[in-house]
């Protein structure tokens, strides 16, 4: 489960980073947001409720979505360029990342749905997996350093205390589901006699 959870969270975090090349580059073109590709709605999608690109409890971009945080920094024309560069200067290792997790999610999917069980197996493909995603972490912090590097001291200050407001808002939303799941659960169980 923790590591399902994580790996969707790697993955959005490529993906958001991939998202915000377009986002700049619509952006640049007629100084407004694009319209969102996608409206997934339902608790189980991606980001919460509003799904990746929907207004979910994180807002715009789901929880901490990249391209929400930097509609609300308000970013120049100099500095959409410069998150534009840094996203294009990384585009290739995204995609060949992207490629990269999804093959190793599918083996390692693939060996725990076995019909033979094979432990030294599920181990393989769980550790390639985890490197996978380990490359995805470091991935992801690099370009977080140099897109935060653009912002001016203020936009850094302003996406710290976004990034604060994300969190209180995400461990609310995560205390609601678990009040959720325990009132389903106290009403299955049947009464004790």
């Amino acid at each position: 489960m923790m590591r399902r959870t994580l790996a969707a969270m790697v993955g959005a975090a490529a993906v958001a980073a991939v998202v915000t090349t377009g986002y700049v580059q619509a952006q640049d073109q007629d100084g407004a947001a694009p319209p969102a590709r996608h409206e997934r709605r339902g608790p189980g999608g991606p980001g919460g409720p509003g799904g990746f690109f929907g207004r979910g409890p994180g807002g715009p971009g789901g929880f901490g979505g990249v391209m929400g945080l930097l509609r609300q920094l308000d970013l120049s024309d100099e500095q959409r360029a410069q998150v534009r560069q840094v996203m294009e200067s990384h585009s290739d290792a995204l995609k060949a990342l992207g490629d990269r997790l999804q093959a190793a999610h599918r083996a390692e999917n693939d060996a725990v749905t076995a019909a033979q069980f094979d432990e030294q197996l599920v181990r393989a493909k769980a550790a390639d997996l985890a490197a996978v995603m380990a490359d995805a972490s470091v991935l992801h912090a690099r370009i977080h350093g140099e897109v935060f590097a653009v912002l001016t001291p203020e936009q850094q200050a302003k996406a710290a205390e976004l990034k604060a407001q994300f969190q209180a808002r995400a461990e609310q939303f995560r205390q609601q589901v678990r009040e959720r799941v325990k009132e389903r659960r106290q009403r299955a169980t049947p009464p004790a006699q």
